[in-house]
This record gives C-alpha cells, sequence and structure tokens, in this order.
C-alpha cells in the first residue's frame, strides 16, 4: 500500500465519524456553551464542518493568509447543512488527497495572519496538524457538548456510553 493509500483509508474513517457527530447537533442550542470561555455550539458545529474544506486547501495550495479570507456564505446551522457542508468539502479533498504525491507532501506550506506567520514547515505537517488532528480535537469538543445537553454520544474509536464500538 502506498502512503496515500493509507491516508485515504484513514480519511475516509476520520469523514465517516465527523458525519456521525455532525448528524447529532442540535440547532436550537447555538448559544450552548460549557464555560465562558468556550465557543459556543452554533461556532464550534459549523467550524467542524468547514474543516474538510480546509484540508483541500492545504493540500492544493502553498499558503494561506487567513486576514485575506472574505466572508463566505452563512455558516451552516442545522444537522443537515453540517453534514452537506463537510460532505462538500470531503469530496474535494479527498480528491487532492488522491492526487498528491510524495514530493507534494514534502514542499512547503505556510499559514499566516497578515505578517505574522502561524505555520510554516512540509505540507504533510499542515495537513496532519492544522487539518486531521484539528478536526479530531475540536470533533471530540462537540462530543462533550452533545454529552452536556443529553444527546448520545457516537462511537468513534470505541464504544460510548450510548452506542456499541461501531466500524470504521
Amino acid at each position: 500500500m502506498s502512503l496515500n493509500d493509507f491516508l485515504l483509508s484513514e480519511f475516509d474513517a476520520e469523514m465517516k465519524r465527523t458525519r456521525s457527530t455532525l448528524e447529532r447537533v442540535p440547532s436550537d442550542k447555538k448559544d450552548f456553551a460549557p464555560h465562558p470561555k468556550s465557543m459556543p455550539l452554533g461556532k464550534l458545529a459549523p467550524h467542524v464542518a468547514q474543516l474538510a474544506g480546509f484540508g483541500e486547501q492545504i493540500l492544493t495550495t502553498s499558503a494561506i493568509d487567513l486576514s485575506q479570507r472574505k466572508p463566505g456564505q452563512a455558516p451552516p446551522e442545522t444537522a443537515q447543512q453540517l453534514v452537506t457542508t463537510m460532505n462538500e468539502g470531503a469530496a474535494k479533498a479527498r480528491a487532492a488527497l488522491q492526487k498528491i504525491t510524495d514530493q507534494g507532501w514534502n514542499e512547503p506550506w505556510k499559514l499566516t495572519m497578515g505578517d505574522t506567520v502561524l505555520f510554516q514547515g512540509p505540507r504533510f505537517q499542515a495537513y496532519r496538524a492544522m487539518f486531521l488532528n484539528h478536526l479530531i480535537h475540536h470533533r471530540a469538543q462537540l462530543g462533550v457538548y452533545l454529552r452536556l445537553n443529553e444527546i448520545a454520544v457516537p462511537s468513534i474509536y470505541g464504544p460510548s456510553a450510548d452506542e456499541p464500538v461501531t466500524t470504521a
């Protein structure tokens, strides 16, 4: 198996796990936050849904300057909109993942906010840290938000208190 074959398998499994979490996000709790310093659910869930598209950007660009981002469409609010947004971004990211070469993984990639460098390193590190690990981190936060709102938490890497283990 090539590196990309392993990464595609992992990508598909993580998107499935993320989808199962986003499907449960209630639209009537967007102001919920477990702590005053925590991001409200109405910002966290769209962030998770939109991260798949960020994965595609990492794979197809050499840099992103966050200060140059233009306002997009309204963030997804319902579980269906969240899943649709994630699915659209995931399809693009998966297509880019299928095409990237070993050389492409080693190319430099940079994330900035104007003149401030937030990340600089090989594209593979950006993909792993800025996209995949970032997605997993925030998906786990969503699981806590679900639990605190008495919503069943999906099985992710093993059984949850609500579901038996599922396969990737």
